[in-house]
Order: structure tokens, then C-alpha cells, then sequence
């Protein structure tokens, strides 16, 4: 069984109205990428996975004039994908749903939210994802209202051979500080959408520890949009979310290779999932972002992952079609798990 999560940049840019897929000269929303090009090659990538779910974040919109799941299903018609049906759950207003693309003759997906419906009012704990949570964030005895601008999607799964878990594709908050004016203003943005973030990722850790009292086989997967020792606002809080999210060392603590290797904080090369252009230095910047968190069921069924890192990783360096159909596709790259289902 091959899982995969894959953030691709602005999805929802690539289909008309009608959700089919425009696939002409026009400039995607890609810096200097057409849509033709950032489909082929997104077709390309889908291909190479070959998997049997993919977690797709920043997924097509769901709205009015657009359906994530037709979008979707179109675009795995278009290129002939094993995972050809899709799923989702609470829409979004950022035009960048999260939604699964599986394969039916190997597995079932369903959309199971969990938690109390808080609504507006918003309630402490874990509620369900698409309402509020009550949160204390800057410990002045006052609760905050905190909500998920993309609320995870949370599915029960069950394979044709009868591995039966539950998964939770997540696209955290953005720290960057977005229409900030001065470096002041951009410190109070930051600062406030860290303690958002964490926020969130404390939210679902709620979730996960739920799941983990319940002995169900769990994963994690998706865009965190944070790491250990990213950026400064570490220091300030203590911890990232991903590490909130991982738990603590013992057995309710969640598992990605990747991310514990970065928390090892030694001196050697760190895996990396994402590459930006940053303009004003005129480099790329690389960071680790992307995850696949999983409980002890999968690590006992042999679970392997890949980061589809198109320099990094040397069998997608070795085949120049997908090496560069990767780096046109996205700012992110795939994350896949593998283990006996």
C-alpha cells in the first residue's frame, strides 16, 4: 500500500468553471510556468507515484462554479491514475481545499469528522474542525476564538484486504506575515500567526490523542507549514507544531523519520519537502514542511517513506522527465509511505 501527500501550488488555477482542465499557453499561477506545462507535469508526477491515495493539499476550489472532487476525478481521468475517485470534507473560502484522490478497487475513503460541533461559539477540547476552539493564547486568562481557515479532513479507510485506519490530511496555518508594512508590523504579524498555529496543531493533537486512547491505527499527513528550528518564533514558544503534534517521547508519540531526524538537531544535511524562490536574495530557500505522522500499526507493517525530492533523492535524479516534471509541478514535493497492508 503507497500513500502519498502532496501539496500542489494553486491546483485550483489549472481547471474552468466547468472543472476540466484549461491545458493551454496561458500563464498557470506558477511564476513563468503555463497551465499546459504545470499539468503535464503534475500528470507526470501523479503517474510516477503511483499510489494508491494521495492526500492532495491545496486540492482544486470548491464553490459555487467549481467542485474539488469533479476537478479532481477529470484530472485522474485525463491522465489515466489508478486513484481516480476523491473525497473531501469541509470546504474552504482560500480556494485551496484538502481532498484525497484513492483508488476504489483497493480501498474505501469516508469523510468521518469527529469532535463536538462547536460552531462560532467555539468549545474547549477537541471539537469538530469546522467550528471554533476556545484556547487561552497568550495566557491572560482570556480565551481566544481560534478557527482552521483550512479544516483538516479527517476519513475512515479500509482496504480490500482489510486494514481498517483512520487518516487526517492537514494544511496548518501559515506563519509568513502577510501585508505587513514594517518590520514591526511584520514581528506582531508573525508573532500572532505563530500562536495561531500552534493553536491549531494543539487542536489536533487533541484529535490524535483521542485516537490514540482508542487504539486506532492513525496517520498524519499533509503541509505543516512549520518544523523544528525554522525560524526564530521557536525560541519564543518553545516548540513547533510539529512537534506538538508528534507528542512526546513514549508510546502515544506519533512517527515520521523525517521529522525526527530533524529534531535531532545534529550537523548533517536536513530532509527537505519544499523550494521557494526568494526574490529579494535571489536563492532558493528549501525547508522540511511536508509530513506523513503515523502510529505503531504502520511501523509494524514495514512502513518505508520517500521524499520525491527531484535533487536530493537519486531515483528521481536519475530520470530528467520526472526530475524536472517535479520542480515545474509545485514548490513542494511529494512525501509517500509504503508498507504491507
Amino acid at each position: 500500500m503507497r500513500i502519498a501527500t502532496y501539496n500542489v501550488e494553486w491546483f485550483a488555477a489549472l481547471f474552468d468553471q466547468h472543472n476540466q482542465l484549461f491545458d493551454d499557453g496561458e500563464w498557470s499561477a506558477r511564476y513563468k510556468v503555463t497551465r499546459a506545462e504545470q499539468t503535464a507535469a503534475l500528470g507526470i508526477v501523479f503517474q510516477a507515484l503511483d499510489a494508491d491515495a494521495v492526500m492532495v493539499v491545496e486540492a482544486p476550489d470548491q464553490s459555487k462554479n467549481q467542485s474539488t472532487v469533479q476537478s479532481l476525478e477529470h484530472f485522474a481521468e485525463r491522465f489515466s491514475l489508478r486513484a481516480r475517485h476523491a473525497v473531501m470534507g469541509f470546504s474552504n473560502d482560500t480556494q485551496q481545499e484538502i481532498a484525497l484522490l484513492y483508488d476504489p478497487d483497493v480501498l474505501t475513503a469516508t469523510h468521518a469528522p469527529q469532535g463536538v460541533f462547536s460552531g462560532s461559539d467555539g468549545a474547549p477540547g477537541a471539537p469538530r474542525f469546522d467550528g471554533a476552539l476556545r484556547i487561552d493564547l497568550d495566557i491572560d486568562n482570556t480565551e481566544d476564538l481560534v478557527a482552521f481557515s483550512k479544516p483538516p479532513l479527517e476519513l475512515n479507510l479500509q482496504t480490500v484486504n482489510g486494514l481498517a485506519f483512520h487518516m487526517i490530511g492537514v494544511h496548518l496555518k501559515s506563519k509568513a506575515p502577510h501585508g505587513a508594512r514594517s518590520p514591526a508590523e511584520a514581528l506582531r504579524f508573525g508573532i500572532a500567526n505563530r500562536r495561531k498555529q500552534l493553536a491549531q496543531a494543539i487542536w489536533l493533537r487533541g484529535r490524535v490523542e483521542e485516537h490514540l486512547q482508542a487504539g486506532t491505527p492513525l496517520i498524519v499527513a499533509g503541509d505543516m507549514n512549520d518544523g523544528p528550528g525554522l525560524d526564530e518564533f521557536e525560541n519564543l514558544f518553545g516548540r513547533s507544531s510539529v512537534e506538538i503534534v508528534l507528542g512526546n517521547d513514549g508510546p502515544d508519540m506519533l512517527f515520521d523519520p523525517h521529522a525526527k531526524q530533524a529534531l535531532s538537531r545534529n550537523l548533517a544535511a536536513m530532509p527537505t519537502t519544499s523550494r521557494f524562490w526568494i526574490r529579494q536574495e535571489k536563492r532558493y530557500l528549501q525547508a522540511l514542511l511536508d509530513y506523513i505522522m503515523v502510529t505503531p500499526h504502520f511501523r509494524q507493517r514495514g512502513a518505508r517513506w520517500t521524499i520525491w525530492h527531484p535533487l536530493d533523492d537519486p531515483d528521481c535524479w536519475r530520470q530528467p522527465t520526472l526530475r524536472d516534471a517535479l520542480i515545474t509541478a509545485s514548490d513542494h514535493f511529494p512525501v509517500t509511505i509504503d508498507f504491507d497492508d
